[in-house]
């Protein structure tokens, strides 16, 4: 299709991934996240989208900081409040697809406000719902009335996905959304069919069916990322959230014959290969069943350049057993990064709105018996001249190849991309301490696996009440369940009773069931 205006063609805005706050107490690349989400809404103003679709993470942190909250309101209130009519109507039932909110309609139907391009956003792992009221950032801007949440699931038995149904002239988008759930327990809901995505009732096929989601694309674990076959074939388009290399130009999967547009992040937020991938949002044109999309380069991402070095591939420079190899290491790397320094510059001169300093990365094999210099001392140079002074150099030894060699393992993939480091969960340490601690210590009431999401929570996203609201609810839920079991109150049978108790929240974890019978409750998943 052409990507001229008509009445018949929705434009969207598309974007994933923009973590508002990271790194924002850094001096050099504290407002990074906020400068491109302005050039993101900037984008959006400037082309007359008909309302932006955002894809998750839209910020870095679960409790987004004051600043955090206020810079995002203020530019989505700067780019997306106006006069300028909404050109679509949405036919489904609202109070449907916004049944969490307090607002349970979208924000430019509120005769309250004048919206002028409308945002649509599902939540991602990182800012999503937690604590007591489940609430996240997002529920924050809704209840605002500048961003329209949906795509939040709070049932763990059963999923149904009812789409927002948009129409402009002749054409017509079902807009399926689903929040970020833990791929582990997505994974499981797939496979046991738990999962449904809901059509219109009235001519099914004539609709282009759009679906936002943010999990795992790739595979990180046996059931760790959600596989593409798991979604519906009548899919004409997935925008893929939370992973940060830009693959925004649809690829079509031939199996189930739709499209998927990964935009990637829109900065870095970790120092790999992906995310030196040049940086891009999507204008996707829609008219009928046909679309079209377009890709935006973001002109204000701050420019990063990785590069790997495998000493021992340089046995002609260096030689392990000579005293003065070090020194030559390092010069190696200065030159090294002197290169990337010089290529940064001649990338930025070609912009000037990206930020003078790039982020540089250097990634060195130091395998064979070479040993590495002082990082501290080698920054110090480049203090002035790069983002990232403190990790512009990062050492490693690539995985030795066992001799033993196994049927099921290809040895040639566990060594040609190095970790940057191995990341312990912190539910998988709780559950590690209490399957080998002590008899007198284990758990008895509570799970492994609740008790670790419940330290997660107060860990990772400060929720102070976590493990008090785990324990209270979880006793109170045993005491009606013995009450309900009318137990002897008979120490001997207490303890059976609540072993009972326990074997069944086990096996409901498991098999992600709640028994309303037997009074036992999900928690924690």
């Amino acid at each position: 299709i052409t990507p001229a205006d008509d009445e018949d063609t929705f434009k969207i805005l598309v974007a994933t991934d923009i973590h508002l706050g990271y790194m924002e107490k850094d001096p050099v690349r504290g407002n990074d996240t906020f400068v491109t989400f302005n050039e993101i809404l900037d984008h959006a103003r400037k082309n007359e989208v008909d309302f932006i679709l955002l894809g998750g993470d839209l910020f870095h942190d679960n409790k987004p900081s004051r600043k955090t909250v206020h810079s995002c309101l203020e530019s989505l209130r700067k780019y997306c409040m106006g006069d300028r009519p909404v050109q679509f109507e949405i036919l489904s039932d609202q109070a449907v697809n916004f049944h969490y909110s307090k607002f349970p309609w979208v924000n430019y139907q509120d005769e309250n406000l004048n919206i002028s391009i409308p945002v649509f956003s599902i939540h991602g792992n990182h800012d999503d719902p937690t604590g007591a009221d489940a609430l996240c950032a997002l529920d924050i801007l809704s209840c605002a009335g500048l961003l329209n949440h949906f795509g939040r699931s709070t049932s763990v038995e059963k999923i149904d996905i009812s789409p927002i149904l948009l129409r402009k002239g002749r054409t017509k988008i079902a807009l399926y959304g689903l929040g970020a759930i833990p791929d582990e327990r997505l994974y499981r809901m797939f496979v046991n069919k738990q999962v449904t995505m809901l059509r219109p009732k009235e001519d099914e096929d004539s609709w282009f069916n759009l679906f936002v989601i943010h999990q795992n694309r790739s595979k990180h674990g046996a059931t760790n990322y959600i596989p593409e076959q798991f979604l519906d074939d009548f899919i004409n388009l997935v925008v893929w959230g939370h992973e940060h290399e830009c693959k925004i130009a649809p690829f079509k999967n031939e199996q189930q014959r739709f499209y998927i547009s990964q935009p990637g992040s829109s900065v870095v937020t970790s120092l790999s290969p992906g995310e030196a991938v040049k940086k891009h949002i999507g204008l996707l044109h829609v008219k009928g069943k046909k679309m079209k999309m377009e890709k935006i380069a973001l002109e204000t991402v701050r420019t990063f350049h990785i590069e790997d070095i495998v000493l021992a591939d340089h046995p002609d420079l260096f030689n392990p057993d000579n005293p003065n190899v070090t020194q030559a290491i390092q010069a190696f790397c200065m030159e090294k990064v002197e290169l990337m320094l010089d290529t940064a510059e001649r990338e930025r001169l070609g912009n000037p709105r990206q930020p003078e300093k790039p982020i540089i990365r250097l990634r060195v094999d130091y395998a064979g018996g070479f040993e590495p210099f002082s990082v501290h001392r080698f920054s110090q140079k480049y203090m002035h001249r790069v983002a990232n002074p403190k990790d512009i150099i990062h050492f490693f030894r690539r995985r030795e190849q066992k001799e033993k060699k196994e049927i099921d393992l290809n040895f040639e993939k566990l060594v040609s991309r190095p970790a940057e480091g191995t990341t312990l969960r912190v539910e998988d340490l709780v559950k590690q301490y209490f399957q080998t601690a002590e008899k007198k210590v284990q758990l008895s009431l509570l799970t492994e696996r609740g008790m670790g999401e419940a330290v997660q929570e107060f860990v990772d996203k400060e929720e102070k009440d976590a493990i008090e609201e785990l324990v209270k609810f979880q006793l109170e839920k045993t005491q009606k369940f013995l009450k309900e079991r009318r137990t002897d109150a008979v120490e001997e049978k207490i303890d059976e009773e609540k072993k009972l108790f326990c074997s069944l929240s086990v096996h409901c974890l498991k098999n992600n069931l709640v028994r309303k019978k037997d009074c036992i409750y999900l928690f924690f998943y």
